[in-house]
Formats: structure tokens, C-alpha cells, sequence
């Protein structure tokens, strides 16, 4: 659908608490919020869902359209993607369903909607099935209440440690279904590999953003109240770099997943996890002290003038 058709639905779904009228009314209806492929810019899609337990279903249907619409081919690129249902707001991680699990889901959100089996009639493409997942640690781990800054960066820290066992956990299923398919090469693609490259993007691009965020904004505020951590702040400053470094090579490492030796490939995930692992590590034991200490989320920009103003 063209922008200017969507923009009035999502204006409409943001004023009225996720709720549409007009050919949507009555729908399930999602807000979707990729960022491009290519233009690296976020982009807005309203969408019809079907919801399985604890999961968002969606299908990239463009109506039966020969070609995946744009905001698939961006949850490819980038699998972290926002979610607006009703008046919540939350982000997730974007996992297209494959093998006998994709068919399994397609029946799954006919029965729902049976309008997705005429989409299917008219296009000779699979209509992808994706499901959505909620970023966040899982239950019971991580702080109940996320009171001060070093709550959150233990929240961020849980969820980044159970993205890594994700991916291990995939990676022995993606070599467990290679060694259960019969004849020469691998499974037929996109394989589990696909679910596999989705959470190590994932992680990869939450790790990332996690320590830019630190080395241009948190990290220069401690080392101005704190000089004494200044020496751990250069550490960790060092560490990102190579924690960049081992982002690339566990990409790498991905692109060749469905020829890869198990034996190698699990061998150094496991060496790569180890190294992000203790950077995780370091940085929670050097900061979270002095991180206790500051209040989440933190004040607005002159608030604390504004506090201790007499007028």
C-alpha cells in the first residue's frame, strides 16, 4: 500500500487507541515500524494480525502482489522492528516462520482469515508468515523493577545474554535438521538458518546501538562525575571496538552456516559468545555501583534545575 494510503490509518490507529474505521473497522490491526533496507530510515505499515499464544502473526500478503512488499525485505535487513497494538508500544524481534512450522502457521491464520489462502491463489510466491517477538528478558529473569540506571543495564544485559543462547540453541537445531535430511546437500532453503540469522542480526544490531548509545552519552557524563572510573571507562571504550570486531566475524561466520562444519562453526560461537560474554561481565561489575545511584528514567534536561528553584 502506497504511503499515502496509510498515513490517515495510522494517524487514526494513534488517536483512537489502536481502533480504525472504514474496510478496517472491526479488524485486528497492528502498527508496524521497520527500518529500511537500504534508506536506513523508519518506516510505518498498519497490518492485520493473528495472534498464536504468546505470538503476533503477520503475512507479508501485499494482496497477493508478485513481490514481497518493502517492510519484509526490511525486517530481513534489520529484525528489530516497533510494534503498536491498541495503545501499547513495544519493540520485538521480526522471525519469518519456515519449513513445516511456516505451513503449520499459514493454516493457523486461515482459519482466522481465510482471506490469506485468496492472497495465496494469486500470486505463485510463498507468502511469508512472520512472527513477531517480544524484545525483553525472558520471564522471571532480569530486575522485577526497573528502578535506577543500573537496573536497566542489567535488563539490556539479560536480554543480550539470552539472544546468544538463541542462537546456539539454533544453530544445534539448524545441524540436527542437516543431518536428518536425506540425499546431498542441505535442507531447502530459507532453512532454519533464516530463523538462526535473524536472532544473531538481532543481537548484533541491539549490541551495537546499546554501546554507541554509551560511548556517546553515558560513558562522558560518568567520567565528568566519576573521575575515578575513568580508567574502566577507557577499558571499556577499548573493549567496544573489539566487541565490534567479533560482531563482524560472528556474522561472517553466519553467511556460511548451511555448509559450515558443526564441529567449527559451534566451536568458535562458543569462543565469540565467551569474549561477549566477559565484556558484559566487566562492564557490570565496574559500573553498576555508581549506576545504582542514578534514577531511571533519568530527569529531563534541566529538571533538576527546575526542582531546586526557589522561583
Amino acid at each position: 500500500m502506497p504511503a499515502s494510503f496509510n498515513q490517515p490509518i495510522i494517524e487514526e490507529f494513534r488517536a483512537n487507541g489502536g481502533k480504525v474505521g472504514g474496510p478496517f473497522e472491526g479488524g485486528d490491526l497492528l502498527l508496524l515500524t521497520t527500518t529500511g533496507a537500504k534508506s536506513g530510515t523508519e518506516h510505518t505499515v498498519p497490518l492485520g494480525y493473528v495472534r498464536d499464544g504468546d505470538l503476533l502473526l503477520v503475512v507479508a500478503s501485499a494482496a497477493g502482489a508478485p513481490r514481497h512488499p518493502a517492510w519484509y525485505h526490511n525486517l530481513l535487513a534489520h529484525p528489530m522492528v516497533r510494534v503498536e497494538i491498541g495503545t501499547e508500544v513495544f519493540e520485538a524481534i521480526a522471525v519469518p516462520a519456515e519449513g513445516a512450522r511456516r505451513e503449520r502457521l499459514f493454516e493457523h491464520v486461515v482459519r482466522t482469515a481465510p482471506g490469506y489462502a485468496d492472497y495465496q491463489t494469486r500470486t505463485t510466491r510463498t507468502l511469508p508468515v512472520v512472527a513477531l517477538e517480544r524484545s525483553g528478558p525472558e520471564p522471571g529473569e532480569g530486575p522485577r523493577e526497573v528502578a535506577n540506571f543500573a537496573d536497566k543495564l542489567i535488563e539490556i544485559h539479560t536480554w543480550l545474554r539470552s539472544q546468544l543462547r538463541h542462537v546456539r540453541a539454533e544453530a544445534d537445531a539448524h545441524f540436527a535438521a542437516r543431518a536428518a535430511h536425506p540425499g546431498p546437500g542441505g535442507p531447502p532453503e530459507p532453512g532454519l538458518g533464516l530463523q538462526l540469522r535473524q536472532h544473531c542480526l538481532a543481537f548484533c544490531e541491539s549490541l551495537k546501538f546499546h554501546h554507541t548509545s554509551e560511548d556517546a552519552h553515558v560513558f562522558p557524563a560518568l567520567a565528568d562525575h566519576h573521575p575515578h572510573l575513568r580508567d574502566a571507562l577507557d577499558r571499556l571504550r577499548d573493549e567496544h571496538r573489539t566487541v565490534a570486531r567479533i560482531q563482524d566475524e560472528l556474522l561472517a561466520l553466519l553467511t556460511g552456516v548451511g555448509t559450515a562444519d558443526p564441529w567449527r562453526f559451534r566451536t568458535e560461537l562458543d569462543r565469540m559468545s565467551e569474549e561477549l560474554r566477559a565484556h558484559l561481565d566487566y562492564e557490570e561489575e565496574s559500573l553498576l555501583p555508581v549506576l545504582a545511584e542514578i534514577p531511571w528514567p533519568p530527569a529531563p534536561p534541566g529538571a533538576e534545575r527546575a526542582e531546586g528553584s526557589t522561583g
